[in-house]
């Protein structure tokens, strides 16, 4: 379902660029997955607004929150079809972690077969995912957060939807980076205290239209000293 040999490209030729990226290391990569699977993964997500199954299988946080609004995510594999749960597989798998692991420099990479907090994400008009840093540690597995990936599934996607993934500088005093939730565009960044990240802006899309996407974390056992090690939740941020 991916292509290795691109992938393999990519983490020689853009190693230095993702660790040197500004404004925390951080790669964007178009056409990530083609639009025939963007399609096939959208078939396979259900509607959490019908069954009662799947409503039960959604996680969503109640209309009102402070830190994310109208946005719901689901990390039961067995509520999506076959078809996307081979593409956590590869995306889990040891050659998948080996791009990685080249791309990134970060060694011993594992990956979260709970799916905490990952798996499909999905928020309606209106809602929005304030700026953060997301929590450090496996609850389960007490490993140390390391990675994240983002891809979206959004097709005709124009830029007035909104939904633009943030990356903010260290004092949080502007945003550096700008990222369109298009269709097929998978984002890799390194997570940190200080890796600030978000789009809090409410989306401006139809009501028939939702934004979507794929989340995946990746582990290790430690972390370098010089990142801190001391345990914390997810760590919001107001923007103005």
């Amino acid at each position: 379902m991916l292509d290795y040999a691109r992938l393999a490209e990519i983490a020689t030729t853009r190693a230095e660029a993702f660790r040197h990226a500004d404004p925390f290391p951080h790669i964007v990569i178009d056409d990530f997955l083609s639009p025939a699977l963007v399609d096939a993964v959208v078939a396979e997500i259900p509607d959490y607004r019908k069954a009662k199954t799947n409503k039960d299988a959604w996680e969503t946080l109640e209309d009102g929150s402070v830190a994310q609004y109208r946005k719901s995510f689901l990390s039961m594999e067995m509520r999506v079809g076959r078809l996307t749960r081979q593409l956590y597989w590869e995306l889990n798998s040891a050659d998948f972690l080996a791009f990685l692991q080249r791309l990134t420099g970060i060694d011993g990479l594992v990956p979260d077969p709970y799916l905490l907090g990952g798996g499909i994400h999905e928020t309606q008009r209106g809602g929005y995912l304030m700026v953060h840093a997301d929590f450090n540690k496996h609850p389960e597995l007490k490993l140390d957060r390391r990675l994240n990936i983002i891809i979206y599934l959004n097709r005709d996607w124009p830029d007035e939807y909104g939904g633009h993934l943030e990356l903010w500088d260290k004092p949080m005093q502007h945003c550096v980076q700008k990222v369109a939730p298009v269709a097929g565009r998978c984002v890799i960044f390194k997570t940190g205290r200080d890796t600030w990240h978000g789009h809090p802006h409410p989306l401006n899309c139809p009501e028939d239209r939702t934004r979507q996407s794929l989340a995946l974390y990746y582990y290790s056992n430690g972390r370098p000293e010089e990142e801190g090690n001391e345990e914390h939740l997810t760590l919001w941020q107001k923007t103005a």
